[in-house]
């Protein structure tokens, strides 16, 4: 009896004992960090508005296999920081407005496949656009699915590259749509301050000095 019962034990805590020993094999690598994407080191853009806004409504997800909320550095996010960091507003009226149109990556076939779309709207200060530019990049790169880790690394690679094409790109757009709204100066033109009346008539004196050679009493 005892003999019989052993092996039931065993195959108990092996019953037991499995979900603890799956979850070891499964688990990956600690997860890996990566660094944020910087666009600081870029020329600025100055524009001829008083204001720089970025518009934070998130574009429609095209595709119910976008993966794009998987990358370390999140497509829409790396798009909004590039416009923060080279956009800059150089005038005392106008007003910019930055739009994320499309920030979506795909995996279709082992092929991660991404597309990031923005433009940038120039408007007067009560609203009547005046000026517009669109960029948009895609690539494609190999995926192999082999953990989180090797996914994330993936999708970051794909995500940096894509970055330093739109920024190629929407540099380019605003020079060639956007040129005259384009300012060179470092700062804003400052604002002219109101003219102040000031009384220009003559001064008359009150006594007038004697004429050269006139001596008072004297003919």
């Amino acid at each position: 009896m005892t003999i019989r019962a052993w092996p039931r034990r065993v195959a108990l805590a092996a019953i037991l004992a499995a979900p603890v020993l799956l979850a070891g094999c499964s688990s990956d690598q600690p997860a890996k960090s990566f660094p944020k994407l910087s666009f600081d080191y870029l020329p600025k853009l100055r524009l001829n508005v008083a204001s720089v806004d970025i518009d934070e409504a998130n574009p429609p997800v095209r595709d119910v296999k976008d993966m794009a909320i998987l990358a370390p550095n999140k497509p829409i996010d790396a798009l909004r920081d590039m416009a923060q960091q080279r956009l800059l507003a150089n005038a005392s009226s106008g007003r910019a407005v930055f739009v994320v149109d499309q920030a979506s990556i795909v995996n279709d076939r082992d092929k991660l496949k991404g597309t990031f779309a923005v433009h940038l709207d120039v408007t007067t200060s009560d609203g009547n656009r005046t000026g517009y530019a669109e960029a948009r990049v895609s690539r494609t790169a190999d995926y192999e699915n082999d953990g989180p880790n090797a996914t994330r690394a993936a999708l970051d690679g794909l995500v940096s590259d894509l970055m330093k094409d739109m920024n190629v790109e929407f540099e380019y757009q605003i020079r060639r749509s956007l040129r005259a709204y384009l300012s060179t100066g470092n700062a804003p033109p400052p604002v002219a301050k109101p003219v102040q009346s000031e009384d220009l008539s003559p001064v008359v004196p009150s006594t007038l000095p004697p004429a050269a050679g006139f001596l008072p009493g004297k003919l």
